[in-house]
């Protein structure tokens, strides 16, 4: 069976101005990750924020990846105490420049999850770019266990496509802190995935 549904709201579309408990509302929400998005204006071409807001936003979380208690993660370290590296690729770039990557022969130098961002990055709020989907039906097929996740535009109204397309981890910023019952948006946004998950 292909993985688990796994939601994981966009904290662009938080209010910064409470962000820490914003945060800790959405996992007891039923949310299963937050996605931070950090951005230094080479990928994307606008600024977020960097390792002390994260930081900050661990000390809310009720369970938060601590490797060894540190609150400062080099990739070497993150890998070796466990947890997952994954690779993006925007709206642009041709789904197979990762077949070699996610082919790599070395398994600890393949990336655990893709990214298929389903906006052009940098800005919350933006239209749904069904387009991309043939890329997550392309990583899906090829790769049936791979975590497959889409960002951008992602609600109610667009979440069959692109779970039908394939996507198991899902990121709705908007959706989500934006609705008046974000545990209800959250609950149908996986019932969604796990709806359209191949045996």
């Amino acid at each position: 069976m292909s993985p688990p549904a796994i939601i994981a709201p966009s904290i662009l579309s938080a209010d910064f101005g409470t962000l820490g408990s914003e945060c800790s509302t959405k996992i007891a929400q039923g949310s299963d990750w937050l996605h931070v998005d950090i951005m230094d204006g080479h990928f994307v071409p606008n600024m977020t924020f960097g390792a002390p807001v994260v930081t900050k936003i661990r000390s809310h979380v009720a369970r938060p990846t601590e490797p060894n208690g540190k609150g400062t993660f080099d990739c070497h370290m993150m890998i070796q105490e466990g947890m997952q590296a994954g690779i993006a690729i925007k709206p642009d770039t041709p789904v197979d420049v990762l077949w070699d990557i996610l082919a790599n022969e070395n398994e600890k130098e393949r990336p655990d999850m893709v990214l298929v961002m389903t906006v052009h990055p940098g800005f919350g709020g933006q239209k749904f770019m069904a387009s991309e989907l043939p890329k997550v039906k392309a990583l899906r097929e090829k790769y049936p266990n791979l975590n497959i996740e889409v960002d951008g535009g992602l609600g109610l109204g667009t979440i069959d496509q692109a779970a039908e397309a394939g996507a198991n981890v899902i990121v709705a910023g908007s959706a989500v802190f934006g609705a008046q019952n974000p545990a209800d948006v959250i609950a149908k946004l996986r019932e969604t995935v796990n709806k359209y998950r191949k045996e």
